[in-house]
């Protein structure tokens, strides 16, 4: 008595394989999308970044992340360095807060 017509119809069939498949597309192409605009140059900037750290040598001239310029007076093998912030005042920092390097130092003749 109180039912309408919409109660009383049949349930609709569910997507087919092929609609299903083109409901996740815009998905599919959204991670694409970000995947080469955000994902992909961090990581190749991650891999810059460390192979600046790990070719760090005594007398580089570098900056933290703090802003802090020095010159690197020792390099440890822990992950530390040695910074020299002013004649006899030296700071010990940990490699990877160096954001860059200003001036390279030549490598000893061998």
């Amino acid at each position: 008595m109180f039912v309408t017509p919409a109660f009383a119809q049949a349930a609709g069939a569910g997507p087919s394989g092929v609609a299903a498949f083109g409901s996740l597309m815009p998905i599919v192409l959204i991670f694409i999308i970000f995947y080469f605009l955000l994902i992909r140059p961090q990581q190749k900037k991650m891999k810059e970044h460390r192979a600046m750290v790990e070719a760090l040598r005594r007398g580089d001239q570098v900056v933290t992340s703090g802003g802090i310029v020095g010159k690197v007076s020792k390099v440890q093998d822990d992950g530390f360095v040695e910074v020299e912030i002013a004649e006899g005042v030296k700071i010990k920092l940990v490699k990877h807060t160096i954001t860059q390097v200003l001036n390279k130092t030549e490598p000893a003749a061998s």
